[in-house]
């Protein structure tokens, strides 16, 4: 039984294996030779492209975001196999050459003409034949990039969109919209800002790009594993030390990273195997990894690719976004962290022996200086610098104080390797921003997203909590299968106006979609970040995902907490946001011991019940509801403390 096990365990290993930013490797070609030298090459370039205009400015809007989209079609026409069956693992075929082509073309048409597109009177002045042409290439690679990197699920929204856009007119009623030609479509889409070149690809042109490459700049230096082994030596000890390992690791690591798939298989190739090693079964192995890397979305201060767009749409200072998502982070990691630790105290667990742990002061000694490149982020920001300067400043901050030693020393080959690493890691988000202005610019179009936002109004009855609850439900949906950044934007012209329109303040409503954009990375039944801890601990992934959903319980409820307790974000009175702090913290604790059916001892259905009532109590901003959440828990610690059972409890057990 146990052999069969193990050999259906390694099936399911090799069947989902993932590169280093978390891209499925089936995906993915294996240029060599010379070509593979020119596809770097080229990689190169649009970091180096990136790098002038952190140095010297950016340029106008439509040149700005159509190089760097151009940059990111052909590396993908490139390194992105058309299917998973192909058969062009090590050469790129005749027809991706001819993608390639197609790439070049319109883009090269948009850069060396963005000045006469951009002072041209939109919508007023007829596009030729031949611009009316290049947009619609410029659609037909994109989308075919679009389901190549990210799937078919984003494209079938797209293609939804698009298909709305040509005959919404003749749909009766309110649905209906006035009927566009094809010439006001493609100048709307690809010859104004309003389309595939919005906002989204404006910022993942400029501050996304800097930040994803500084990541891999610390990555070349070393980084990535000394914060790995500081997470061991700080956690190791402890009861369950290595489930704590993998949530400090991945939440430290989550604020270099922009992907909670590529977070997981970078530290759940080292976290999940000690923690099945440990004692805790594959399942929840699995499932705590992705959680604690999904979590790295919503880690200041970089909080993946988002919070930029955040930040732009909302018209405030980054730094701005990033403090309001202090408290939530924490208690998301709290909730996890206990959550964790109840699980081992229940089935057992203790820590890592002594000689297995590295000395936590040689590992501060070794690598300390990896933390100054994030601690000059986090001032500059704080002072006023932009997020693109201060990005440039950090990199050159990590490639300074990487030369304090030799092995971590950053070498021209190891600086074209980051380059290299930096642009291919930028596709996805590119990408994605890109694919994500065709819908924008369909819904801006055709007026969709007002009559969508009414449509979630009148089906709520206007009650802001019904709102809030459909809300979630379409962002879980609707961002199931894509990445963090495309989930968020696909959400921002439909949901987002209705919450507005009941008076939520616009940084809740941005937050409170942003958050469950980035929990459909662990939502079944298309959960990637659990899938990916799931190949890497043999697990099932389906039983990894519903695993997940328990242990990342709090995140899918302090989403709430934005919209009737602002506090949580940081605004209001010090003495509110304390007491909302300090009794939102008691109430993860407790919904924690609650979903792992452990207090002080093993806890019955209805001690279980009542802990979720009083935590939900706590957690609910409100004098009346902490009182009586206090007492509820209080009561509860009480009564165990004097009836305390040491009851033995199968290890088999799972909630």
């Amino acid at each position: 039984m146990e052999k069969n096990e193990q050999v259906q365990e390694d099936k399911n290993i090799q069947s989902l294996t993932y590169d280093e930013d978390g891209i499925p490797n089936y995906k993915l070609r294996n240029l060599k030779g010379p070509v593979g030298n020119i596809i770097s090459i080229i990689a190169i370039l649009m970091s180096l492209f990136h790098l002038y205009t952190a140095i010297f400015g950016v340029f106008e809007s439509i040149l700005q975001r159509a190089a760097h989209l151009g940059f990111a079609l052909i590396l993908v026409f490139a390194i992105y196999k058309p299917t998973k069956k192909s058969q062009h693992g090590e050469k790129i075929p005749w027809y991706d050459w001819i993608l390639i082509l197609l790439s070049i073309v319109p883009y090269a048409y948009f850069v060396f003409n963005a000045q006469d597109i951009q002072s041209r009177m939109s919508y007023i002045e007829p596009l030729t034949n031949l611009e009316i042409i290049l947009g619609i290439i410029a659609g037909l690679v994109l989308i075919e990039a679009t389901r190549r990197v990210i799937g078919n699920t984003l494209i079938i929204i797209i293609l939804v969109f698009l298909a709305y856009s040509f005959w919404g007119h003749m749909i009766p009623n309110e649905l209906g919209h006035r009927q566009f030609t094809l010439m006001w479509i493609m100048d709307h889409l690809f010859y104004t800002v309003s389309g595939v070149f919005s906002t989204p690809l404006g910022v993942s042109s400029t501050f996304i790009f800097i930040f994803i490459l500084f990541g891999k700049f610390l990555e070349v230096s070393g980084a990535g594993q000394f914060f790995i082994d500081l997470s061991i030596a700080g956690m190791g000890k402890y009861r369950g030390g290595p489930a704590k390992t993998a949530i400090v690791a991945s939440s430290i690591l989550g604020t270099i990273s922009g992907s909670a798939v590529a977070n997981t298989v970078t530290t759940g190739a080292f976290t999940i195997p000690l923690m099945k090693k440990t004692g805790y079964n594959k399942t929840f192995a699995g499932a705590v990894e992705a959680v604690a890397s999904t979590g790295g979305q919503i880690m200041p201060p970089i909080m993946g690719a988002s919070a930029f767009i955040i930040a732009a749409y909302l018209g405030v200072p980054y730094f701005d976004i990033a403090i309001a998502a202090i408290i939530p982070a924490i208690l998301y990691y709290v909730c996890l962290y206990f959550q964790v630790d109840l699980r081992a105290r229940r089935i057992g667990l203790v820590g890592l022996p002594k000689e297995q742990l590295p000395v936590f002061s040689q590992v501060i000694k070794k690598g300390f200086y990896y933390f100054i490149p994030l601690v000059i982020i986090i001032f500059l920001m704080a002072i006023g610098k932009s997020p693109m300067s201060s990005g440039l400043y950090a990199i050159i901050a990590t490639i300074l104080v990487a030369a304090i030693r030799r092995a971590s020393r950053i070498t021209l080959k190891n600086f074209m390797i980051a380059l290299d690493l930096g642009a291919r890691a930028a596709i996805e988000t590119a990408v994605s921003c890109a694919a994500a202005g065709l819908i924008i610019g369909a819904i801006g179009l055709t007026g969709i997203g007002l009559k969508f936002s009414s449509f979630i109004i009148d089906l709520s009855g206007g009650v802001l909590i019904s709102t809030l609850i459909f809300t979630m439900i379409t962002s879980i949906i609707l961002g199931m299968g894509l990445p963090t950044v495309a989930a968020y934007l696909v959400q921002v012209p439909l949901t987002i106006p209705a919450l507005i329109d009941l008076g939520v303040i616009p940084l809740a409503a941005h937050m409170f979609v942003f958050y469950f954009s980035a929990l459909s990375a662990i939502t079944p039944p298309v959960a990637l970040a659990a899938f990916a801890a799931a190949g890497i601990s043999g697990a099932e992934p389906m039983k990894t995902g519903m695993t997940a959903v328990k242990l990342g319980l709090a995140a899918f409820i302090v989403p709430f907490l934005f919209v009737y307790g602002e506090e949580i974000l940081l605004i209001g009175e010090p003495i509110q946001i304390i007491l909302a702090f300090i009794t939102a913290i008691i109430g993860v604790i407790g919904l924690a011991s609650a979903v792992e059916g452990w207090l002080l001892r093993h806890s019955y259905w209805y001690e279980r019940l009542l802990l979720f009532i009083g935590s939900i109590c706590m957690i609910i901003p409100g004098i009346l509801t902490d009182i009586i959440g206090l007492v509820i828990i209080t009561g509860l610690y009480l009564y165990q403390k004097l009836f305390r059972r040491h009851l033995l409890i199968d290890n088999s057990i799972n909630i």
